[in-house]
């Protein structure tokens, strides 16, 4: 009996082990060359050209920098996107301007941020916002292993459940733009819609800080259909200019949306990939929904 109980516990450890050897194997297969996030700004109010992981469609990993179905529609939407790595007095200043304005917007927020101000993450989402994950300690990802990428996203999710009493929405946004082929699917596989940016702003030097005027300019120069900026929360400079970027936009017939509006753009194309294989998916469904 002790041999056939030990053969059984040694063949679980085997399939235990295989099972990990198959998961690692799974994402050697992807590229971990790193990359450096970044734009080519452009002034006629077209999207710009980002860096990305040559031969790879962002959005095959549930990663976006701009809304695509938006740009398309000539939806005249803004995604207004925050990163909280710590606080120092603005945030809930930023929270009153969107409040005024009837705004909502997505917080990225990192463990330290959680930990010392769970009142105002709690504030976020009372207030209708999002709150998304930026890691614990805003590493870059492409240099950690998959293990410790779990680690810092899980560690993140869980100090915000045990402290504030709300689920973390499922965004994510990389620490400095930093990621990989990997990366991204690591992130989808636990669950994370990756969000980069369409504009970013020399901001998150609170002692030097670029001003309010800088801020709204580069809003009226460089805005698009379907774009997310990157601002912080930080920044004396992004909270003085909020209250202005807002109408200024609004005035130009902009609305500003929560990037929940990206799972639409997912699903569509999930939808349009299912009915490459099946070209009458669509006609089966619909007469489905007619019983």
């Amino acid at each position: 009996m002790k041999r056939v109980t030990s053969l059984v516990l040694a063949f679980f450890v085997a399939l235990s082990a295989f099972c990990m050897n198959v998961k690692a194997k799974d994402y050697s297969d992807y590229s971990n060359k790193t990359v450096n996030f970044g734009l080519n700004l452009r002034t006629d109010h077209k999207k710009p050209d980002c860096e990305k992981p040559k031969g790879v469609k962002l959005s095959d990993y549930n990663t976006y920098y701009y809304n695509k179905k938006a740009y398309k529609a000539d939806d005249k939407v803004i995604y207004l996107t925050f990163d909280c790595g710590y606080e120092n007095g603005n945030t809930p200043k930023i929270l009153d301007a969107l409040k005024e304005a009837d705004v909502k917007a997505i917080f990225f927020v990192t463990t330290p941020f959680v930990k010392e101000n769970p009142d105002l993450v709690k504030r976020m989402k009372e207030e209708g916002h999002l709150v998304g994950n930026h890691t614990t300690n805003h590493p870059r990802l492409p240099e950690c292993s998959v293990k410790k990428i779990k680690k810092e996203m899980n560690t993140c999710k869980e100090t915000m459940e045990e402290l504030t009493g709300y689920t973390m929405d499922p965004f994510m946004r990389p620490p400095e733009g930093a990621y990989s082929e990997r990366v991204i699917k690591v992130l989808q596989d636990m669950g994370y819609n990756t969000m980069l940016w369409s504009l970013a702003i020399y901001d998150y030097d609170e002692k030097d800080q670029p001003g309010a005027d800088y801020v709204v300019e580069k809003f009226k120069k460089h805005h698009f259909c379907g774009m997310m900026p990157l601002l912080h929360a930080i920044s004396s400079s992004d909270r003085k200019a909020l209250p202005e970027i807002i109408s200024t936009m609004e005035d130009k017939g902009y609305r500003f949306g929560m990037v929940t509006e990206f799972l639409d753009e997912q699903a569509e194309e999930e939808t349009t990939q299912e009915q490459a294989i099946d070209p009458n998916a669509g006609e089966h469904e619909g007469e489905e929904t007619g019983n």
